[in-house]
């Protein structure tokens, strides 16, 4: 007879199946891994993984919430600790960088992969829709102070696209290791030029 399971005992399975699909899937592709890889991954038989999710698109989904999550709290807790819209601005830029060089596992699965059947997954859509808006929060304070001009969702877009594309193209090796976190900030003082009110 099985043992039963406890809350606690449930959630650290699925935090170490989790951890290694991330990587799993990282290195070879969603599509190349099998849910008999990620069991022996863990040293257990090929059907334990199906006690604790459906299949393994429903795992993917949980390593995408889980990486947008710990993503959006450090865009938040970064914008939270500065002081004044422009330290802020700083510091979310940073964390951003952080996390992405930091994790790149988690960074390529959130950023680069399109899941089928993503509004199948609530909780996936509403943490995409969180670290959306952490994107774009400290650009609202940036232009409730003066300092920008126009619309902050826009601005925040555009502020996401170049510190996505420098993040990128070193991860791919296209930029010598380190020159994202510089180019980044390049563009963002090029940017915030370019949107002071005039």
């Amino acid at each position: 007879m099985p043992r039963v399971l406890s809350e606690a005992d449930v959630a650290d399975f699925r935090e170490r199946l989790c951890e290694a699909a991330e990587r799993l899937f990282a290195e070879h592709g969603p599509d190349a891994v099998t849910m008999r890889q990620l069991a022996a991954e863990l040293g257990v038989s090929p059907m334990t993984p199906y006690r604790y999710f459906r299949d393994k698109d429903d795992i993917l989904a949980a390593v995408r919430t889980n990486g947008f999550n710990r993503f959006a709290e450090a865009l938040e807790k970064a914008r939270d600790a500065g002081k004044g819209a422009r330290a802020k601005g700083a510091a979310v830029g940073e964390a951003y960088l952080n996390f992405a060089l930091e994790h790149p596992h988690t960074y390529k699965l959130m950023f680069d992969l399109n899941q089928p059947h993503e509004g199948d997954y609530p909780e996936l859509v509403a943490a995409g829709r969180r670290a959306r808006t952490t994107m774009s929060a400290y650009v609202e304070d940036l232009v409730a102070d003066g300092s920008l001009a126009g619309d902050p969702e826009q601005i925040g877009m555009m502020f996401w696209a170049a510190a996505h594309g420098a993040v990128v193209l070193e991860l791919a090796g296209k930029l010598p290791k380190g020159v994202a976190r510089d180019l980044a900030r390049s563009m963002n003082t090029a940017m915030g030029k370019g949107l002071r009110p005039g």
